[in-house]
């Protein structure tokens, strides 16, 4: 044995012969390690476990929560109120009915109800890591000091020698030392649904595929047929599972644009406060002429109260709310959002980077040619279903005339290994979805394979092989016995004399078989899967052994050219995304000439387009990449680290990323994508976990139809804000405006400002976050993701209500000072009604109310009539005037706040009739939202 050290983090292992294997890890095919090697080795490698980065504790979530500007104003304004209430109470200054307290309760309410929203949101634990972590660790078989024996996966060392079989889970990389017909299933690894066949006695180039390296077994893989002796190489996070893993955990979450957009929100918000209330308060001194405690006091409530004011306090529930419902809506549409924030997040995709297989296909292959030597058939018909037609130069054709054609239908079916199934949910395939397309080719050329099966039933077979790409199956009929060969058409094409022309054979002359070759190629250009088949009649049964010398001197029967076929819905999908803006790219690890038909059919790429190989992407440098990235709309032939350095180049050239994926390996892109969309019937839990949405239906229709659900949340969103912030900013303008007037005082007090705040405001916010859709919402361009809350004339337009909101109600509220006793709650229920006719008028920018129809959102209309009837029971009943401060209004009192609040309904509605005598004047388009 070698005594070299081991270092196998950076070694190519599939480059290497067994000899040279075994030698660099001073391992022992024959007797395996020694007890004093594994725990030498366990000290140097540690488990065979990955390792999971530490996140945030539960605690740290929850204080976060309380690290927002807007909720640490409002502690402040708590505990200011708090100190002034005990300042009273000492004083004796309090009011023998007045709550002690009561304003800084409510408040801290307030606060607690926001920071659990908030940790409810943040609080979810990531499990990606725990999925993968359940592939890594099975128990195995091992042989050490020349004893078999089964262990936990986690105490495997490199230098190990595992024993496979079918139904295992490989428990760590390792490089075969022998192999019968063993076939792994690779998919949550790399994405191909196919189980790949293996072989020991394989060495490969070092830049072969993941997928190719047909000499190697991989962590989190099941063997599904066969038996292999294995050489543990690599364990822990030097397995591939493992760097799935390290960039899993290297990915660190960005703030979606909603959180973003919120942070911003809040911080302009409080800023502007504080600069209000120091105005006010240095205006307040000045105008008294100089320092006062009495006034001072005063300011300092009035400073309390426009604090509470501008603290859009049910905006963070509403915001939530309005995100839940949107989930709910996309649950309808096969979406199923797993993080809230997503569902804004969609509508500000502008690139969706989608898997071929399934997503955009059926995942359903359907033969959909025949090449005889002397016919070429085309096929019809869509997934399993047995019914289609075969078309000959255009014309519909009987297959029963067709002898050569009969021919290659019995060997499709025979030569097979899947069942064609028929139930109440309809026809499906048990087994290979690439033998189901020839079991149901046969069937649509009127060859039943179950009961051909029991007239001419299976006597023997030659399974596939990686080395001879190829499978036999020996049937026995009323003439004897025959073979049935399928595989790679240019190695079956070697080994036939003789093809079938109606019942007759022919010699295969050269110009035959180079004809045969170049249908081939041509076939293979249209992105078709192409296998050859073949017959050959056989005296008695040969030996298992005798591949070689059986599968000879065959009769050729044809080509059979299949596709995963296209999903028709995808087609109006995509052009749907283009209208909206959005870019489709294809991601697949299929080969490039399948990838472009598709791509081309679907309309995602046009004829001519670059497509982008792995290897040719593995050769680029980052900024290479990034500078071909807005010309490649498909990547063929990728591996894990490809797809995530396909969504960092997109990010860095400033895409918006939606990305899909099903397996482990697609887990890192799917975190580090802006949208990682994962497959609900095909993905791996892994790959869910990581995830932000999961498609029910792994349908990138689907995506669209999220993608819009998502705008118009977006818009929704925009839609209550600029309700509630623009009455927030009408509300302090007012309360600023008391004691520059010289009023006595504060004309609302911080538990009347919550009630606005968060009833009066909430309860239209919620109604119109239900708005429906607007009709061009799929017709423009996705707006920017950093654009700023504020942009596009909403702040403007808040600024401009709130001026006139405040405007109207300071009018208001100096005649009511003057002339009724009551006149600090008529100002309360100025406001509160007067928001009333601002959601009314608020559910478009350019449409009159009376030009909507009023049923197509009733819950505005419920939220308003609740919200209105509840403000006059503040008013009107007893222990709701007692708790909330205000006294019963007359008959006058309530009409002239009717009045000035029926104001801001008028001008909100003249202000759209001016914008569209402007626009129609100068031909500016409305805004929409």
């Amino acid at each position: 044995m070698s005594s070299q050290p081991l270092s196998n983090a950076d070694i190519a292992w599939h480059t290497l012969d067994l000899a040279k294997t075994v030698d660099l890890l001073s391992s022992d095919a024959e007797t395996g390690l020694t007890e004093s090697q594994v725990a030498e080795r366990r000290q140097q490698y540690g488990l065979n476990e990955l390792e999971e980065a530490k996140g945030r504790s539960s605690w740290e979530i929850l204080l976060d929560q309380f690290t927002n500007i807007m909720l640490l104003m409002l502690i402040a304004v708590a505990i200011i109120s708090g100190i002034l209430d005990a300042i009273e109470l000492r004083a004796g200054d309090a009011a023998a009915n007045e709550i002690p307290f009561k304003d800084t309760i409510a408040i801290l309410a307030i606060v607690v109800l926001n920071g659990s929203l908030g940790y409810l949101q943040e609080s979810r634990a990531e499990k990606a890591l725990a999925a993968l972590k359940k592939l890594s660790s099975p128990r195995v078989r091992v042989l050490r000091d020349r004893k078999f024996s089964e262990i936990d996966g986690k105490d495997l060392v490199p230098g190990d020698i595992m024993l496979l079989e079918a139904g295992v889970q490989v428990a760590a990389d390792g490089r075969l030392l022998d192999a019968a017909n063993l076939q792994v299933r690779e998919s949550a690894l790399t994405g191909e649904a196919h189980s790949v066949s293996k072989n020991a006695n394989l060495v490969v180039e070092e830049h072969t595929p993941l997928g190719d390296r047909a000499n190697l077994i991989f962590q989190g893989t099941e063997v599904t047929n066969g038996r292999a002796t294995a050489l543990v190489t690599n364990t822990g996070m030097q397995t591939e599972l493992g760097k799935i893993a390290g960039m899993l955990q290297s990915v660190e979450s960005e703030p979606t644009p909603l959180q973003q957009r919120m942070s911003q929100l809040g911080n302009v918000l409080v800023s502007g406060s504080l600069v209000l209330v120091v105005l006010v308060v240095i205006g307040g001194l000045i105008r008294v002429g100089g320092f006062n405690w009495v006034v001072l006091r005063q300011l300092v409530e009035v400073s309390l109260s426009m604090a509470v004011a501008v603290v859009p306090e049910g905006l963070p529930a509403v915001v939530t709310v309005t995100l839940a419902l949107g989930t709910r809506r996309m649950v309808r549409r096969h979406a199923l959002i797993r993080k809230l924030p997503a569902v804004e997040t969609l509508g500000s995709v502008t690139t969706i980077c989608s898997d071929k297989t399934g997503t955009l296909t059926q995942n359903k292959m359907v033969v959909q040619r025949v090449d005889l030597v002397e016919h070429h058939f085309t096929v019809s018909g869509e997934g399993y279903i047995p019914q289609g037609d075969f078309q000959l130069q255009g014309k519909t054709i009987n297959p029963q005339d067709y002898p050569d054609l009969q021919k290659l239908a019995i060997a499709c079916a025979l030569c097979n290994d899947s069942v064609l199934q028929h139930d109440k949910d309809g026809w499906s395939i048990l087994g290979d979805p690439t033998e189901g397309a020839l079991v149901v080719l046969a069937g649509k050329a009127g060859v039943d394979k179950e009961p051909l099966s029991r007239q001419m039933p299976r006597k023997g077979e030659f399974p596939f092989s990686s080395e001879r790409k190829r499978m036999s199956t020996i049937v026995s009929g009323e003439a004897g016995f025959e073979m049935f060969t399928k595989g790679s058409p240019e190695l079956i094409l070697e080994c036939c004399q003789t093809y079938q022309a109606g019942e007759t054979l022919a010699e295969l002359t050269p110009e035959i078989r180079t004809a045969i070759l170049q249908r081939n190629n041509d076939l293979a250009a249209e992105g078709l899967r192409v296998l050859g088949v073949a017959v050959k009649p056989l005296n008695d049964i040969p030996p298992l052994e005798a591949e070689e010398t059986t599968e000879r001197e065959l009769t050729w029967l044809g080509l059979v050219g299949m596709l995963d076929a296209p999903r028709q819905e995808v087609r109006d999908a995509v052009k749907r995304c283009k209208e909206a803006g959005i870019r489709p790219i294809m991601i697949t690890g299929d080969h490039q000439l399948t990838a472009r038909a598709i791509a081309s059919y679907l309309g995602i790429a046009q004829e001519g387009d670059r497509i982008l190989t792995g290897q040719e992407l593995q050769q680029l440098s980052t900024e290479e990449l990034e500078q071909h990235i807005g010309e490649v709309s498909i990547y063929a032939r990728v591996s894990p680290e490809h797809k995530l350095r396909i969504v960092q180049a997109l990010q860095h050239r400033g895409k918006f990323v939606a990305m899909t994926g099903d397996g482990v390996n697609d887990a890192p892109a799917l975190k580090q994508a802006d949208i990682g969309i994962a497959m609900g019937i095909t993905g791996t839990d892994v790959s869910k976990e990581a995830s932000d949405m999961v498609l029910l239906d792994d349908n990138f229709a689907t995506i669209v139809a999220a993608t819009e659900e998502g705008r118009v949340v977006y818009t929704n969103i925009r839609r209550f804000i600029k309700y509630i912030l623009g009455s927030n900013i009408g509300e302090v303008l007012v309360i600023a405006a008391a004691p520059i007037m010289g009023l006595s005082q504060v004309p609302l007090t911080p538990l009347q400002i919550l009630w606005m705040n968060l009833v009066t405001d909430g309860l239209p916010a919620l109604a119109l976050a239900v708005e429906p859709a607007e009709p061009n919402v799929m017709k423009r361009p996705p707006y920017d993701p950093r654009e700023s809350i504020f942009s596009r004339g909403l702040g403007s337009y808040m600024v401009r209500f709130g001026v006139i909101f405040a405007a109207v109600t300071i009018v208001m509220m100096g005649i009511a000072y003057n002339y009724f006793p009551h006149w600090q709650t008529m100002v309360f229920t100025t406001l509160c009604i007067a928001q009333m006719g601002h959601a009314l008028a608020i559910r478009s920018n350019s449409q009159l109310t009376i030009e909507l129809n009023p049923f197509s959102n009733p819950y505005l209309l419920i939220a308003v009539t609740a919200t209105t009837a509840l403000q006059l029971m503040l008013v009107y009943v007893p222990p709701l005037q007692a708790f909330f401060g205000t006294n019963p209004l007359t008959g006058t009192e309530l009409a002239i706040c009717l009045g000035f609040s029926a104001l801001m309904f008028v001008w909100v509605e003249l202000e759209k009739l001016f914008m569209r005598i402007f626009s129609a004047r100068h031909s500016v388009a409305l805004p929409l939202d």
